[in-house]
């Protein structure tokens, strides 16, 4: 058959090598993509590696890893959350009386929070003060330590939002 073709044993031996792997490999890359959709890409490669085993593919899981990166379909780990917050102190917790007020124009209810964000080697303190009406930014302090003047006492917020006011830089409504 192969001197009918024109081609030597080996040359034919070869081309049948080459073919093989390609389509297990779409066999191996379709039951891959069907697994990672099931379990919605919270699979890594050793659980997928598993499954596909239970499946009946006898699989290496290095190749498992290079398939699923070459079709992007590493696993997405979801993030933890992380309590910030210290609720259990001796110190007094006042109600929330804002759920209360119904609003009906600016300037009625500010609201404040404070949240850190990381930096490479420290963190930097953010507060805000927010028209609850209108939920603009009335207000904002940026700071590298949480003591000190900034948004953390009645006043500091007023002077704060009076100075931001006066400079352009926010106005309230």
């Amino acid at each position: 058959m192969c001197r009918l073709a024109g081609v030597s044993r080996a040359g034919f031996y070869r081309f049948l090598a080459e073919r093989q792997p390609e389509e297990e490999d779409m066999e191996v890359r379709a039951a891959i993509q069907s697994i990672a959709l099931e379990h919605r890409r919270r699979y890594g490669y050793r659980r997928v590696t598993a499954e596909l085993r239970r499946r009946g593919m006898p699989v290496n899981h290095k190749r498992v890893v290079r398939l699923m990166r070459e079709d992007n379909l590493l696993a997405m780990q979801p993030k933890r959350f992380v309590a910030t917050t210290e609720s259990d102190h001796e110190l007094e917790v006042y109600l929330n009386l804002a759920h209360r007020l119904k609003l009906t124009g600016i300037n009625q209810l500010w609201v404040a929070d404070m949240t850190y964000i990381r930096l490479r080697g420290e963190f930097a303190y953010l507060a805000v003060v927010l028209d609850a009406f209108s939920r603009r930014v009335v207000g904002w302090e940026l700071s590298s330590a949480m003591t000190g003047g900034g948004v953390r006492s009645e006043a500091g917020a007023r002077l704060m939002v009076s100075t931001r006011a006066a400079s352009g830089r926010a106005s309230p409504g």
